[in-house]
């Protein structure tokens, strides 16, 4: 690849990611793609496999060359000294991600799980988005397209008859995802969802090099988003000036904490907390 460097942000859904992503490339030179996530570039070569789980066994060389080739592409389309990436699929597969993009540093940031719980669950069932949707479907792979165009016909045709009035999939797809509908109310899915998309990129970065990776948590980041950035940007090395960082986050509010879990009710909170407790826990959310 090119001399550009790379960051890549890790987290569950509704975690913050798109605000990170969006406050970074809002600097001069630090880029992204024009779309929402590149979940289609990434499973390129893999896009049969039954979910976002996918082993560092399945990053073969012509699928290196072709994430690698994308990676380059933007670089020089966008003019980037700094290319931002974020899909949140890839916080179940940072090892994979890794022996792809080697020279990448990471920002790991989580939020309260419960709180992404209720934000996830709305998501789940709002109606399908087309225009999210043809933004994303640019990046997508010629070979692939015919795949994804017969799962979102199943998407919309599973909505109509849903019981749920749900989506059919959403999110980061897990190995165990369709056993887990079937068994769980939408709200465990969607607290199991982050609690496996945390634990797995937990674990992925505790066998990594500290100098490769950051950590943040959402609720740390809006209640201090200056403070949050300057740490941030010292770990990429990304420099620029006071005035810069405050005009980055003048529009970062801590007014959604606490909304998720305000509208699942106390009940159903006290329960999520129940299936995901060893990972609220380790991270300061009990």
């Amino acid at each position: 690849m090119n001399n550009t460097e790379h960051v890549i942000i890790i987290g569950a859904p509704r975690s913050g990611t798109n605000m990170l992503r969006d406050i970074l490339t809002s600097f001069n030179g630090v880029e992204t793609w024009p779309c929402d996530e590149i979940n289609y570039i990434w499973r390129h070569g893999n896009v049969l496999y039954p979910s976002d789980e996918i082993p560092v066994s399945r990053a073969t060389d012509s699928v290196k060359r072709y994430i690698q080739k994308a990676f380059e592409l933007a670089s020089n389309r966008y003019q980037a000294g700094v290319l931002v990436e974020k899909t949140c699929a890839n916080s179940l597969r940072v090892p994979f991600v890794d022996s792809i993009v080697p020279d990448a540093k990471y920002i790991f940031i989580v939020r309260d799980g419960v709180d992404a719980t209720g934000s996830a669950k709305k998501r789940w069932t709002s109606k399908i988005d087309m225009l999210y949707i043809w933004e994303k479907v640019k990046f997508v792979p010629i070979l692939d397209l015919p795949i994804y165009a017969i799962r979102y016909l199943w998407a919309r045709l599973f909505r109509l008859f849903s019981k749920d009035d749900r989506l059919a999939f959403w999110g980061p797809e897990l190995d165990n995802m369709n056993d887990l509908l079937k068994e769980r109310t939408l709200n465990e899915v969607c607290a199991i969802q982050w609690k496996h998309c945390v634990d797995s990129a937990e674990s992925a970065f505790s066998n990594m090099s500290p100098d490769k990776v950051i950590k943040t948590r959402y609720e740390d980041f809006v209640s201090n988003p200056e403070y949050e950035l300057e740490r941030i940007l010292n770990f990429v090395d990304i420099k620029v000036s006071a005035n810069e960082v405050k005009k980055a986050v003048k529009s970062v509010s801590c007014k959604s904490l606490g909304r998720g879990r305000s509208s699942l009710g106390e009940k159903e909170v006290e329960h999520l907390e129940s299936v995901i407790y060893d990972t609220l826990e380790r991270h300061n959310y009990t």
